[in-house]
């Protein structure tokens, strides 16, 4: 998948069954730090209940690293307005006039809507949405997060990148990506200036596929201040939030990964199903 700066990015497209009805498509977008693969037994499930699915790595990322990462000047923003961009753009080329669809995990709930694409998105499902501002972090979160980004802005000076690997962490980061996340604003767009800045809004501006945002009560970054402030940025898009106890689903902690498990496939990934058929969200 092409994206409009040429970037190329490795993907994977999991087809509905031979002879089975096709209802749409659905993009599964990442969350920040990791790779596609991890929501492969999820897109496996849809397909197998009548969604196409795709998944892909943003730059910088798994299967779209291409090279080393000292190199490479990526901005957190980009992998909304191009990444995410380009693989809406490939879904809808080849959508045959179904629904296209969106499930994005962390910054991937948030970043479609910078994605100038996203306007012809039909339902969009978040997962923790937020993009870690520290302000809307309980206390004991914005400690971990002030720590993390100390370390991770001076390892970058160091190393030009990211070694989230060598810090038993997830997948090592874009220089650029790592410092817009330690220091994210209050406002995400000002991380854009000038033409740059007005397209994004004019992006966010354009989604009008409602949006239902999910999230554990557990999870450390998806409090419910940071769901608000990530379902604002498009205004014209109807939108529900809801915060998931963990004891709805028999456990005592969720958290900010869990419900890709597919021990969720018979519980959450069903109600998912519900939504993306449907529009519609059924309480456990």
């Amino acid at each position: 998948m092409t994206c409009a700066d040429g970037r190329v990015l490795g993907g994977r497209h999991f087809p509905v069954p031979s002879g089975a009805e096709r209802l749409g498509t659905v993009v599964i977008a990442c969350a920040t730090a990791v790779k596609a693969n991890y929501y492969h037994r999820y897109a496996a499930f849809l397909a197998d209940h009548g969604f196409d699915a795709v998944t892909f790595d943003y730059r910088g990322i798994g299967e779209s690293r291409d090279g080393s990462l000292r190199r490479q000047k990526v901005r957190w923003y980009e992998w909304g307005s191009l990444d995410i961009d380009a693989v809406l753009a490939w879904a809808l080329e080849r959508s045959g006039g179904l629904p296209v669809h969106l499930v994005g995990h962390s910054f991937g709930g948030f970043g479609v809507g910078l994605a100038p694409h996203a306007s012809q998105v039909q339902r969009i499902l978040t997962v923790g949405a937020q993009h870690a501002y520290w302000r809307d972090l309980r206390l004991r979160h914005k400690v971990g997060h002030w720590a993390r980004a100390a370390v991770a802005v001076p390892l970058v000076g160091i190393c030009g990148y990211f070694p989230a690997k060598r810090l038993g962490l997830m997948e090592d980061l874009p220089g650029g990506v790592a410092v817009d996340w330690a220091r994210s604003r209050k406002d995400f767009t000002t991380a854009a200036s000038g033409a740059q800045r007005e397209a994004l809004l004019t992006s966010l501006a354009g989604v009008t596929a409602p949006i239902l945002a999910i999230a554990p009560n557990d999870d450390s970054y998806a409090t419910i201040p940071a769901m608000e402030r990530a379902v604002a940025y498009t205004p014209n898009s109807a939108a529900r939030i809801i915060h998931l106890r963990p004891q709805q689903y028999g456990e005592t902690a969720l958290g900010h990964f869990a419900l890709f498990h597919s021990k969720y496939k018979d519980t959450f990934w069903e109600q998912t199903l519900e939504w993306l058929r449907d529009g519609t969200w059924a309480d456990r």
